[in-house]
């Protein structure tokens, strides 16, 4: 094996599973919550959509839950 190589010649192509690891959604938010993703987003200099999926994805990982027994307490 070679200590280097030179791939400076070499092609590039798109990644045939790029189209597999998102998936397009509608979902209707709250122009507070847009708003708030937006401004944090521009403070950390991604697109505000990225920092939404981030924000899920660490959820999913925390496995995190939310309490929602306070609907069903309103009248």
């Amino acid at each position: 094996m070679k200590t280097e190589y030179d791939l400076s010649q070499m092609k590039s192509r798109k990644n045939p599973y790029a189209s597999k690891l998102k998936k397009s959604v509608t979902i209707r938010l709250g122009e507070d919550v847009v708003g708030y993703f937006k401004d944090m987003a521009e403070e950390a200099g991604v697109p505000y959509q990225s920092l939404i999926n981030l924000y899920l994805r660490d959820c999913v990982r925390q496995h995190r839950t939310i309490d929602i027994s306070w609907l069903s307490n309103q009248a």
